[in-house]
């Protein structure tokens, strides 16, 4: 038997397939019989765009990376699925041409002609090499493109077997996409590492070729319609999750034309769902699908993949797939990488309410870049979220990852049933004393997203919805079956309005243009403390802080303190002060721009003085277009809505 694997559009070239590189290693170790070949179909892709003129890496990362919300990707292989060139071209010109710019227009139109010859060349290819069974993984915007390729290899080679899996063949969707597209023979729903062996042993005879007992697999009975099998009560074990097979995408790579565009980023998984979710589930959030129950590797297998990894392809840039750390690895796997033969550069995504001592053991270990889940400054919208953390609480993580010259991937988000102007108004007014920490990579409404409680709960304030348009101008089916197969909703706005909103981006903006020539650092001399600022809109450039009472309040505010816990240590130093006092001192900390105070708490903003030349040179990279790939990849596609 032999099985062919797929990559397609609008992946990254940047990374290997996690998903493929998983499967391919199971197929191996369950069936070493069966050969199995991984496609990288988008390396292909980008090849084939250079060749056709005037596409280059700009145009592969608007696809790829900026236009998840518009739907671009999947339309412009749409033509390739209908079979029709000129396939809804008005539809999504007049619904998209003021959401982008005219030259992503024209790639867009441009490819969308286009891509049908690519489709067919590929799909010969791989029909010629006569395998028995062709899968396509599908992640944002693969969908099209892969159901596309399995269409037309289906009409050259009806006996081929043809199978999607992927998240956006989770739940609903994925019983969707094979009760409207009859050539998908097979659909996998959830997690594949189990199903997909299963699915190979009934192809090759196994159990006389049985799948109806394959738990969460779309098939087709013998009259041809579609049947969805339960899914699975048991989720996989870390122990059955094996190291990828990164190989073939190297192989590739080697032989491409592109190979230059970016650096190559490791992708690497060490636990699947999210601890806090299970718990308390983000109520905008939809990510981990049916998948929400945490599970992690043993830290000695997740630190043998990672240097293994590292050694094999002589590459030092991790991306950490995993929703969130799991905390035991600080004391097991950060702590051993620290001490690993290389110098790696890791992102991950972690909870905003680590301490500085964990943050400085994250970098010690690598971590250069995190996605803290920040959201918000304002601990009631926090507390709508059902994040779980404070508005300092955010900001002290802002303030420490500087310190530790970390960059922080983070969206502000806003739009949530509950909020009031109120939320937003005294905070911006604060924003200015925050333009020395990382600003945010975006401002955003949040959109309705599928699994989250938002979605799950009509309740919760957005009962009204419908597929997102671009699902409209793409797929050729009823409302009804777009509902089951979309992942992005629209609704009627909650929150803020649009003017409160507009003052919340120009603030957001500012800190962005100001942020590379702002510092706020300070010396701790025993003493005293003594403070260097330059953020442009406080006009004092040195200051010092000799008071006995002031410096210990100042150390105090290290990490959230009320206004009463302050009066409280005050009395337990021996120099007691009132409530007043203590109030008054935080107003003029505040105007000084020393403090951010909010929800009845107050901390301190000065990072460590001793990383600020660290900070400014990697600011200066920042500015001049330095490998930044990884904290594109943190980008939030599943917290942001264009409107």
């Amino acid at each position: 038997m032999k099985i062919t694997l797929v990559c397609m559009p609008w992946a990254t070239t940047a990374t290997p397939s996690l998903a493929l590189g998983i499967l391919s290693r199971r197929i191996a170790k369950t069936h070493p019989e069966v050969a199995t070949e991984t496609v990288y179909a988008n390396i292909d892709f980008a090849d084939w765009m250079v060749e056709q003129g005037g596409l280059g890496a700009a145009e592969f990362s608007f696809f790829s990376l900026h236009s998840y919300f518009l739907g671009c990707g999947d339309w412009v292989f749409s033509s390739a699925l209908y079979d029709d060139p000129s396939w809804r071209v008005d539809e999504f010109t007049r619904a998209f041409q003021d959401r982008m710019t005219a030259d992503q227009m024209a790639a867009s139109l441009r490819l969308h002609r286009t891509v049908p010859a690519f489709i067919d060349a590929l799909a010969r290819r791989i029909v010629a090499d006569g395998p028995d069974l062709v899968g396509a993984t599908s992640t944002f915007q693969q969908n099209v493109a892969s159901l596309a390729l399995l269409r037309r290899i289906k009409e050259l080679a009806p006996a081929t077997r043809t199978v999607m899996g992927g998240a956006n063949c989770d739940g609903p969707q994925g019983e969707a996409l094979h009760r409207n597209f009859g050539f998908l023979d097979y659909v996998v729903r959830g997690e594949a590492e189990r199903t997909f062996p299963e699915l190979v042993a009934a192809l090759k005879g196994d159990h006389e070729g049985d799948t109806s007992r394959i738990a969460g697999l779309c098939r087709r009975d013998a009259a041809g319609r579609s049947v969805s099998n339960p899914a699975s009560e048991r989720l996989l074990a870390p122990s059955e999750i094996p190291s990828p097979d990164y190989d073939p995408y190297f192989e590739r790579l080697r032989r491409s034309r592109v190979q230059s565009w970016y650096e190559t980023v490791l992708t690497v998984e060490g636990a699947r769902g999210c601890w806090w979710g299970e718990k308390h589930h983000c109520t905008f959030c939809g990510l981990n699908g049916s998948a929400m129950t945490f599970r992690s590797k043993s830290p000695r297998t997740y630190l043998e993949e990672i240097l293994t990894l590292a050694e094999r392809h002589h590459v030092l840039d991790f991306f950490a797939v995993d929703n969130i750390l799991e905390m035991s690895y600080l004391d097991s796997v950060l702590d051993r990488l620290a001490d690993a033969p290389f110098d790696l550069r890791i992102q991950y995504e972690v909870k905003s309410n680590m301490k500085l001592s964990q943050i400085s053991r994250m970098r010690r270990a690598g971590v250069v870049s995190v996605q803290p889940g920040i959201e918000n400054l304002s601990t009631r919208v926090l507390k709508i979220m059902d994040k779980g953390v404070s508005g300092t609480h955010n900001v002290r993580f802002l303030r420490d990852a500087e310190s530790n010259s970390l960059s922080v991937a983070w969206n502000y988000l806003y739009g949530f049933p509950g909020e009031t102007a109120e939320d937003y108004l005294p905070l911006i007014e604060q924003f200015p004393a925050l333009h020395h920490l990382h600003p945010s990579n975006g401002v955003n409404r949040i959109a309705l997203e599928r699994f989250s409680p938002y979605f799950d709960r009509p309740e919760l304030g957005f009962a009204e919805r419908r597929p997102h348009q671009q699902y409209y101008v793409t797929y050729d089916l009823p409302e009804s079956e777009l509902t089951d197969l979309a992942y992005l909703f629209e609704t009627t706005d909650r929150g803020i309005d649009a003017k409160v909103a507009e003052q919340l981006t120009r603030a957001l903006d500012e800190w962005a243009d100001n942020y590379l020539h702002s510092h706020l650092s300070c010396v701790d001399l025993g003493d005293r403390i003594q403070l260097s600022n330059s953020r442009p809109h406080f006009a004092w450039r040195t200051l010092t802080l000799r008071d006995a009472t002031e410096t210990e309040l100042f150390r105090a505010l290290h990490d959230p303190r009320s206004v009463d816990q302050l009066v409280r240590r005050t009395v337990q130093s021996g120099t007691p002060w009132d409530r007043e006092r203590v109030e008054s001192l935080l107003a003029e900390w505040r105007r000084l721009g020393l403090v951010f105070i909010e929800n009845d708490r107050a901390v301190h903003l000065a990072t460590d003085h001793e990383n600020q030349l660290i900070c400014r040179i990697r600011r200066e990279a920042d500015r001049t277009g330095g490998p930044e790939l990884a904290l594109e990849l943190a980008e939030e596609p599943a917290c942001v809505k264009i409107s």
